[in-house]
């Protein structure tokens, strides 16, 4: 069977529109949705009018869902985040409707390939890696056990940019995602929240002393609903993810456009509207950074003006509201919502402090994504006072309350006031958002165990002293619809034939795969699949970026942000080291290797753009090296987002997760490709360890330094010279890249690479842990000549990974965390169905 038919297994039942219905649907949204002839379609118009079809389907049982959660009065779940990666829809709608086999013959009818119809989608890349797709794996999961929820964020006009390779440096382009316009999303242009900004704040005190509080002036800024929504699977339960979009509280000046003054007549509107204009602004100067404070008081003062609106339709005392409403913040980006919740319950609805205190503590919960200490957010308090005056009041209060508790529970202590403080007291004040999100929820939980472990006992120690037991864990896991049952439809078309379908909800269902690890003809099986999609991205990569791979080498995979402290470096010092010992020996026996990098950096991220010159530097004199063909290959993708991850994470043999131990917070590649039957070459970080003890020590590649021990020789004196000195291959590779080998052009080109790990401290430990690396590598090697062992072992890496289900992560949330209970099963109308 060929890939044009892959998804006819996934799934079960058809739905219950026949293909003629289905057909005459998509025609009717040509004509009077497009304006275009049905007689003369071309594959956009298509396209979109399948689209069309699909969301008229979601609709109907979204508007069934909509009224059992008011009927049954259910708690509820606001998942705040300033990201959601939630990649193309069409696939994804069609597998959760189980309409795929239906699709794809109707639009053969029609003349068209439903393969080559989803390419008309653009990525919605309204998030910037790990946490926006993690975020839309928790949607998909809420979706599909049913439980009452939504997503809220921004509804970016341009998303993470669009990466091109202009002489192997990094380019940006915007991403104008929706620049053909969007099927999906619904514009609620009748509901607009006012928000407002700058102003100042009124008190004024009643006849019993008590003081009230007002925000008034300033400038006002229309929030506009878009909703996008997110089915369960082969069920009628579809919720939403609701993303605000920003429009002016006025259109433009007419007496400035009369008198000529056309610039400034739509200045502010301009201005205005800018807020929810592009994805993560530049924050090198004043104007970007106040912008990503806009940005994040903008959606959440929307997002809680939404909750609040409806919570007052159940006509209940506020005090009750955490018993309706659990928000988790996604990330320090959301902290603010905490003053925001405190603002709207005493300024709105007239609380007192001690009553609203407790309603916002038992209403949020807060995940920690990283422990780097710049991503850990903070604010000049002279920027919040002046943006959200009324807040940084709150933000004041809530830590002198907070400070005197700290002091009687811990008088012994005298500078732990001011290690926990809200706010800085060294040089210019500013807000601690993590410290803000910790003393303002109920529960705060890391994403992986060893990185809870460091939270709960180094970077908010503290916080676990002052409130015991408040700091968890939740592993983060991901969605088997996307990542497994979509992405990968040949594998799962064979695990499909094998133990049947139940496994696309219920992970763990993938251990019936491990007997059949022993079995020479299943094992056959498998590597054909994985060969079918190597050959699949071959054919991308050859499309791409005109580069020919060979599908019976091994594929050797880093796709991931680009950041030091994930090591795409460490990897290239291998692949360096590599080419040396092929040219040193060109007749000896290799095993064969592709090498493939995907990734972005971030626009001001100087030095992992220079990395990512580094990688294509290194690409460029291997692959015209005639000693080197045949033996290793080395490729750097552009453009690295959620529809070409799915088209390399199913082809890869190896996955390399490779960050300096006690670094990354959990990660989800790893995940991914570990479902998909890779192989990892990993340290002892993040979710590393966990996956190692799911799949077996012997079934994973682990190297390197541990995070203890990465910790005791930074404290203890670390010198990258001592190995640089003592290992002849390293310094090898460091010379080359010094004096120029891969940038004759310009030999100084990397010296600034080189320089941060001789003479600036190697601060992520790559000299430390490359000889173990190299080891490792050598491991794999070995492994990977033994076909039928390989074979076995990526079975068991897929069998074992029920674990890493969102399902699972988001079955924790619901009952540690949110207190939160499926709804009955949606029953839907006949008028749903047909």
């Amino acid at each position: 069977m060929d890939d044009k038919h892959h998804q006819n297994s996934i799934g079960g039942r058809e739905a219950c529109l026949c293909d003629r219905t289905l057909e005459k649907d998509i025609q009717r949204h040509m004509r009077f949705t497009m304006g275009r002839d049905p007689a003369k379609p071309n594959r956009h118009a298509c396209f979109m009018g399948l689209a069309y079809s699909v969301r008229d389907r979601l609709m109907d049982r979204w508007f069934h869902t909509q009224r059992s959660q008011y009927d049954t009065l259910a708690k509820r779940v606001y998942f705040l985040s300033l990201e959601f990666l939630p990649g193309r829809f069409l696939m994804n709608y069609l597998i959760s409707l189980k309409m795929v086999d239906e699709a794809r013959r109707t639009v053969e009818k029609m003349g068209f390939d439903l393969d080559e119809l989803e390419e008309e989608e653009w990525d919605a890349g309204l998030g910037n890696g790990g946490l926006g797709r993690l975020a839309s794996c928790y949607m998909d999961s809420l979706a599909c056990l049913d439980f009452p929820g939504y997503g809220y964020g921004i509804r970016y006009d341009y998303g993470i940019f669009h990466q091109t390779m202009e002489n192997g440096w990094q380019r940006e382009q915007c991403d104008n995602w929706a620049r053909k316009g969007t099927p999906w999303e619904i514009r609620r242009g009748e509901f607009l929240i006012p928000v407002r900004f700058y102003g100042h704040t009124e008190t004024r005190t009643d006849a019993n002393g008590r003081q009230y509080y007002r925000w008034v002036d300033g400038e006002v800024v229309m929030a506009m609903a878009c909703d996008i929504l997110v089915p369960g699977y082969g069920d009628g339960f579809v919720t939403n993810m609701r993303l605000w979009r920003a429009q002016s509280s006025r259109e433009f000046n007419l007496d400035e456009f009369n008198q000529g003054d056309y610039i400034g007549a739509v200045e502010a509107k301009v201005l205005s509207e800018n807020i929810s204009g592009v994805l993560y602004p530049s924050d090198e100067m004043e104007q970007g950074r106040e912008l990503r404070l806009k940005q994040q008081y903008f959606f959440v003062a929307a997002t809680l003006a939404d909750i609040m609106r409806r919570f007052k339709k159940l006509n209940r005392n506020f005090s009750e509201l955490p018993d309706f409403v659990a928000i988790q913040l996604n990330d320090t980006h959301p902290a603010i919502a905490i003053p925001e919740l405190m603002r709207l319950l005493m300024d709105g609805e007239g609380m007192a402090w001690d009553d609203a205190w407790p309603v916002c503590e038992k209403t949020f919960a807060y995940t920690n994504h990283t422990i780097l200490p710049e991503a850990l957010e903070t604010w000049p308090v002279d920027l919040i006072r002046r943006l959200l005056p009324r807040h940084m009041e709150i933000i004041f209060e809530i830590n002198r309350r907070f400070l005197n508790e700290v002091r009687t529970r811990q008088p012994s202590d005298s500078s732990l006031p001011g290690r926990v403080s809200l706010i800085t007291d060294s040089g210019q004040q500013r807000v601690r958002m993590s410290h803000l999100a910790i003393v303002g929820s109920h529960t705060v939980n890391g994403v992986a165990e060893l990185h809870s472990k460091i939270i709960r006992e180094d970077l908010f120690r503290d916080f676990d002293t002052v409130f015991p037991g408040r700091l968890a864990n939740v592993t983060n896991g991901i969605t088997p619809r996307r990542w497994l049952a979509q992405a990968n439809p040949l594998l799962a078309r064979l695990i499909n034939e094998t133990i049947g379908p139940e496994w696309i909800t219920d992970l763990d269902r993938l251990r019936e795969l491990e007997p059949l690890a022993d079995d020479a003809a299943f094992r056959r099986r498998w590597m054909e699949t994985k060969r079918d999609n190597k050959k699949r991205l071959a054919r991308y990569v050859l499309r791409k970026i005109g580069l020919g791979i060979d599908p019976d080498t091994l594929f050797s995979v880093q796709v991931k942000r680009i950041h030091e402290y994930k090591r795409q470096l460490l990897n290239v010092l291998h692949v360096i080291t590599r080419f040396h010992r092929i040219k040193a020996a060109p007749g000896l026996p290799v095993v064969p290797r592709t090498t493939i990098f995907a990734g972005k950096a971030a626009p001001a991220y100087h030095q992992a753009k220079l990395i990512i010159r580094l990688v294509n530097a290194v690409a460029e004199k291997i692959n015209n090296d005639p000693d080197i063909q045949g033996k290793l290959r080395v490729l750097f993708l552009p453009n690295y987002c959620v529809s070409q991850a799915e088209k390399i994470i199913p082809a890869a043999d190896l996955s390399e997760q490779i960050s300096t131990a006690g670094m990354e917070a959990s990660g989800t590649g790893n995940m991914k490709m570990s479902l998909n039957g890779a192989l990892t070459i990993g340290t002892l970080d993040g979710a590393n360890v966990e996956i190692m003890e799911e799949v077996g020590r012997e079934n994973i590649f682990i190297f390197g330094l541990t995070a203890g021990q990465v910790t005791t020789l930074r404290n203890g004196g670390y010198h990258p010279g001592t190995y640089y000195d003592g290992d002849a291959e390293l310094k090898q590779a460091l010379d080359s890249i010094s004096r120029g080998d891969f940038s004759p052009e310009d030999p100084h080109l990397f010296a600034p690479v080189v320089d941060s790990l001789l003479h600036q401290g190697d601060y992520y430990m790559l000299l430390a842990d490359y000889r173990d690396y190299l080891t490792a590598q050598e491991s794999v090697d070995n492994a990977f000549q033994d076909k039928e062992e390989w074979a076995r072992k990526s079975i068991l890496n897929t069998a074992r990974m029920g674990k890493f289900s969102s399902d699972r992560s988001v079955r924790e949330y619901a009952d540690r965390i949110w207190e939160l209970k499926p709804l009955p099963a949606v029953e839907l109308g006949e008028e749903s169905l047909g």
